[in-house]
This record gives C-alpha cells, structure tokens and sequence, in this order.
C-alpha cells in the first residue's frame, strides 16, 4: 500500500470529504509519533503495538568491498513491536 492508496482508504473509513483533510490528518498522525520519539518518549497504540526508541552500542565491523575492518558508532533507532490483537489478526 502506498502513501496515496493509504489516504484514500483513510477518507473513505473515517468519512472525511476531501483527499486534502484526509492527507492532513494522515501528516498530524505522523508527526505525533515522530515528535514523541524526538523526545524520547515511546508511543503505544493499544491493540496495533508500541514504537520506541532504542540505543545500540558502538561494535567493529568490515567493509564488504575491501574487507577493512572498521568501527561503527553507537546509534539510536526505533524498534516497532507487534501488539497482540495485530498479532492475532495475522
């Protein structure tokens, strides 16, 4: 599904009237999960799952194309986990 289909789905269940609001709320959805993981705080959505922030520690690694090892630094990335009734409707 693309962001397009996804907004016309969204106008469509949620009755909005034009593909511009729909496109809007589509963006403040988005923007909410985005702001709340800037601020370090984890966004749980009861049923779908839950989106957080999580550290991963600095580790060496190798450049495929020369074989070099190499440091890679620690980073921060977001890790989704599955809610259970999500789950279960898989």
């Amino acid at each position: 599904m693309t962001k397009s289909d996804f907004i016309k789905s969204l106008k469509e269940k949620a009755d909005i009237e034009s593909l511009a609001k729909a496109d809007k709320a589509y963006g403040a959805v988005f923007d909410i999960i985005s702001e709340s993981l800037k601020a370090g705080e984890n966004v749980a959505i009861t049923g779908f799952g839950t989106f957080k922030i999580v550290e991963r520690a600095a580790r060496k690694g190798r450049n495929p194309r020369t074989q070099k090892p190499l440091d890679i630094p620690a980073s921060k990335t977001v890790k989704f986990s599955v809610g259970k009734a999500l789950k279960e409707q898989l």
